[in-house]
């Protein structure tokens, strides 16, 4: 009778449970290291994570760090994931935007805009990626011309070897002008807390767009003219074959990060375009009482409301976009896939540890997305009282 009462509590059953689940899975991860050892000491493989000390011997074409042939496999890894995060980075930006203006263009009461966007959404999500990315590079970017004729568009120059803008370089004193940006952001999140607490205790916020503005662009303005102007921009110069100076960007990103923000914007659309329509139409008809205009009733109270719809199924469309990265090994884009878990793969033949690596900063990537989009979907969550 005590064995039987002993084994029909559920904290203990779901603790014995839980237990020897760990017990199971340890297991085998044991079983499977152990093997794993063996076999590469039977193979003379050296294991460890010393070979990212070795020198990497190999060029990058794209580097945001300093990086030469003699830099370590480590400095390798460091430029890689850097060119992952920055094609992330601005895919993330472009596709947000893209997708919102093209999700709200989808539900327009104009015929041909309403029309335009559809097809743009079934056009672009029915396509797969990679051909979208080997279009934009051998179609598009391939054929543009040389660079004694590139494309100018006021300072921007285009041509087959990418796109090149001047480059902004700082001087004494410029530091105080990025210190003032900061400060400007700290101020505007002030000022955006005390409104809202205002709101609360009076029930009448304060317009607090114009003076965000005003902040942002002001005051580092000011600190910038009183610093002496510490800045200038260094002009790309055609120089033999070639441009030199400013700021290059590759075909091989312009490419990938086209065709990363158009095609995950579609998905986007569908996501704005849904959340949207979630929200009740009472809630447009009572704005509309109120006197709001058309645009207004959408920043003011259909989008906030929408985003709780929004936001789950968007941070999976960030996580995606962040992955699918990886597809840069089809244009030679050195990224962390083709630069760490390729060229290095190849030439130093730890692949478990590189592999483990790489698949390590891919889920710490998805881990932290995540985690921010859930911090900021907790913010505009609705709290039950």
């Amino acid at each position: 009778m005590r064995t039987q009462a002993f084994w029909n509590d559920p904290r203990i059953r779901a603790w014995f449970f839980q237990i020897l689940a760990v017990l199971v899975v340890g297991g085998f991860i044991a079983i499977i290291v152990t093997n794993t050892v063996d076999n590469l000491n039977a193979l003379n493989v050296a294991s460890g994570f010393g070979f990212l000390q070795h020198t990497a011997g190999f060029g990058i074409s794209q580097t945001l760090i300093e990086y030469s042939e003699s830099s370590s496999y480590g400095r390798a890894f460091l430029v890689a994931l850097l060119n992952t995060l920055l094609v992330a980075g601005i895919g993330i930006f472009f596709a947000t935007v893209v997708g919102f203006l093209v999700g709200i263009a989808r539900l327009s009461p104009n015929w041909l805009v309403a029309r335009l966007a559809t097809v743009y959404i079934e056009t672009f999500r029915n396509i797969p990626l990679l051909l979208q990315i080997l279009f934009w590079y051998t179609a598009v970017l391939s054929n543009l011309p040389a660079p004694r004729n590139s494309l100018e568009i006021g300072s921007l120059l285009m041509n087959n070897r990418g796109l090149y803008l001047p480059a902004p370089v700082g001087e004494p004193g410029f530091g105080f002008v990025v210190a003032a940006f900061f400060i400007a952001l700290l101020g505007i999140v002030f000022l955006r807390h005390w409104s809202q607490r205002r709101r609360i205790a009076t029930g009448r916020g304060l317009p607090i767009m114009w003076p965000s503005l005003g902040l942002l662009f002001g005051l580092p303005l000011i600190t910038f003219w009183l610093a002496g102007a510490p800045l200038h921009f260094e002009v790309p110069e055609l120089r033999g074959f070639n441009f030199v100076g400013g700021l290059r960007a590759i075909p091989e990103l312009l490419a990938l990060v086209l065709a990363l923000s158009i095609y995950t914007a579609a998905f986007i659309a569908e996501i704005v375009r849904s959340g949207i329509q979630a929200v009740s139409w009472g809630q447009s008809e009572a704005a509309q009482a109120l006197g709001l205009r058309r645009t207004q009733i959408l920043r003011l109270v259909v989008i906030p409301q929408a985003l709780r719809v929004i936001i789950p199924p968007l941070t999976s469309q960030y996580l995606n976009l962040t992955k699918n990265s990886s597809l840069a090994a089809a244009l030679a884009y050195p990224e962390l896939a083709s630069v760490f878990a390729g060229t290095v793969l190849n030439q130093t033949g730890q692949a478990i540890e590189v592999l483990t690596i790489t698949m390590a900063v891919y889920l710490g990537l998805s881990l932290l997305t995540s985690a921010a989009m859930n911090f900021y979907n907790s913010r505009i969550a609705l709290v039950e009282r």
